[in-house]
């Protein structure tokens, strides 16, 4: 296991520098000229002039390259041409505020997503089944946007149950300590915040976690379908134990597998992918952030943000296939 870790771990070299390389050049391909954002439009071609020099943008694009490579073995992200800062100062609030919704609407999908695959299961080519599966078929159907607008105009607008903006009430005093802040408000014992914190995230974790949900039930289904023809199974019914207990404790672990990849594709998309949900409910997550940085020509934004959701991706990645020895022990790594 630890050989085969090490060698994951290094392959992740190579991904990491062909997707700076491409990130590099796809960033440099979009038109607009940095120089111009930072010294407005009134700005005289000598001042562009000495702003693409200090920036070394008037260099060629391999060395830019190089120099981007360079700076990011030290572990310097750069600097936002925008706000002046460092980027690896300020990205961490917005990847902690993308990871924590990103984790709460994986949750809601696994657990409505296994049950109602498990339900279809249960009682195949049923009403409940025909059911279920509509859901899912509801569920990867409708557009995250026009979900997200449904749900603030019934839940927020209407009813008044949720708010439908936001992480927190910003009449509440917070000092983050890991800016996850369901966990702060633990680590507070502040009941009162957790609970603002959760009704703020529950309509964007929703409308985020309906299509994972539809996927992995249907293939929580196909998986189950498959292992309930095993003898095992049939030999635990034999034996009198609940059907609970039939599908629970000896079908869904074995049926485990294909759902973890699922979840780990989906989880590495949704950390990535919340541009849409984040705009719709002014969610501070780091879509939003690179997304903002393309509408101002931010480049090291753009190139060190996408770069770092790469990273999270494959990493994602690893740990499933790491995860798929611990549930079946068939599974060994690094033997013939």
């Amino acid at each position: 296991m630890l050989a085969y870790t090490a060698r994951r771990l290094l392959m992740l070299i190579p991904v990491l520098l062909g997707m700076s390389l491409i990130v590099f050049a796809v960033v440099h391909a979009i038109p607009g000229d940095p120089a111009k954002t930072i010294a407005g439009d009134k700005a005289t071609p000598e001042q562009l002039q000495e702003i693409r020099k200090n920036l070394g943008l008037d260099q060629p694009v391999y060395i830019q390259y190089f120099k981007y490579l360079q700076a990011l073995l030290q572990g310097d992200l750069g600097t936002s041409l925008v706000n002046k800062t460092k980027i690896s100062e300020e990205i961490g609030p917005f990847l902690a505020a993308t990871a924590e919704l990103s984790f709460v609407a994986i949750a809601i999908a696994l657990f409505f997503g296994i049950n109602l695959g498990i339900l279809s299961t249960w009682r195949q080519n049923s009403w409940l089944d025909y059911g279920s599966m509509f859901i899912a078929l509801i569920g990867v159907s409708i557009p995250i946007f026009w979900l997200g607008l449904m749900e603030q105009w019934l839940f927020a607008q209407e009813l008044g149950w949720f708010p439908s903006n936001g992480r927190l009430d910003p009449r509440m005093e917070y000092e983050p300590i890991t800016y996850f802040y369901i966990i702060d408000a633990l680590l507070f014992g502040d009941m009162a915040m957790l609970g603002d914190v959760l009704k703020h995230i529950l309509l964007p974790a929703i409308a985020l976690g309906t299509i994972p949900m539809a996927i992995i039930a249907r293939m929580t289904r196909s998986s189950m379908l498959e292992v309930m023809r095993s003898d095992y199974v049939r030999t635990a019914r034999a034996k009198g134990i609940s059907e609970f207990l039939v599908i629970y404790k000896h079908t869904l672990k074995n049926a485990m597998i294909p759902i973890l990849t699922v979840v780990g594709l989906q989880l590495g998309l949704l950390l990535g992918g919340a541009v849409l949900t984040e705009t719709i409910f002014s969610w501070p997550g780091v879509g939003r952030y690179i997304y903002d940085a393309i509408n101002s020509r931010d480049y090291p934004v753009i190139q060190s943000g996408i770069l770092v959701l790469a990273f999270i991706f494959v990493m994602i990645n690893l740990i499933v296939d790491l995860l798929y020895a611990w549930i079946d022990p068939r599974i060994q790594y690094g033997k013939e």
